[in-house]
């Protein structure tokens, strides 16, 4: 196991033999440069997720950087289980307990354990997975299933989406594109029978909200892992 400034080290010393500048890292991978230039001079820890997508850019064994940073668990894990009940390739994304602004909410000390996803839709980006709450996206999404979150900070016209807003809970919402800004769906439209009015209403943010709140879309809903009954 290397020490976090090692493993820095190890990072860019990979990173420079490949000839491949942070600058591309960030463009290829959509993670911060200033994220990635702490890591590799030691003054910032790198999550699995994290080592997982950096390995895939680079081309390198993830387990032996799994190995390298400590992460001797997600090894053993990994190497049980590759192969689900229908014979499908898999891998394991965390699943993760609160997301919230301020902390690295994919740190291993916030993980509720992994769930496993198809080894084709992992290879499409960097995932995680998150237990649906309440049910204002009732009946597509229901409260207590577990998603597959795709990692990225935009979202195209329809799709549904992880967003933080003022630096809250996440929430889950379909996101409908404005010309200034966006709009916030859930898809329960039920009618509150006393009050006449929709359990769950729409709600727009302009472009200066999205910055000054902040809202921040963090991922893309790309699949309904586990339900529940």
């Amino acid at each position: 196991m290397l020490s976090q400034e090692q493993l820095g080290l190890y990072l860019a010393k990979i990173r420079k033999e490949k000839r491949i500048s942070l600058r591309e890292v960030n463009k290829l991978k959509d993670i911060s440069y200033s994220h990635l230039s702490m890591i590799e001079h030691g003054k910032r820890n790198v999550t699995p997720a994290l080592l997982r997508n950096l390995a895939d850019l680079y081309n390198v064994d993830y387990l032996d950087l799994y190995e390298k940073a400590g992460y001797i668990d997600l090894i053993n894990n990994e190497k049980r289980v590759n192969i689900d009940k229908f014979g499908n390739s898999v891998v394991s994304i965390p699943l993760v307990g609160e997301v919230r602004a301020g902390y690295d909410y994919l740190a291993q000390e916030n993980w509720e354990g992994t769930v496993e996803i198809k080894e084709e839709l992992a290879k499409t980006g960097d995932f995680f997975a998150l237990t649906i709450k309440g049910n204002s996206m009732f009946e597509t999404l229901w409260e207590g299933d577990i998603v597959a979150v795709k990692k990225q900070d935009f979202a195209d016209d329809g799709n549904i989406a992880v967003v933080l807003i003022n630096g809250d809970e996440a929430t889950v919402k379909k996101i409908k594109i404005l010309e200034n800004g966006i709009k916030l769906i859930p898809l329960n439209r039920r009618i509150n029978p006393d009050t006449q009015e929709p359990f769950y209403e729409d709600k727009t943010y302009t472009k200066e909200d999205i910055q000054t709140m902040p809202v921040k879309i963090i991922g893309i809903v790309k699949q309904i892992i586990e339900r529940n009954f």
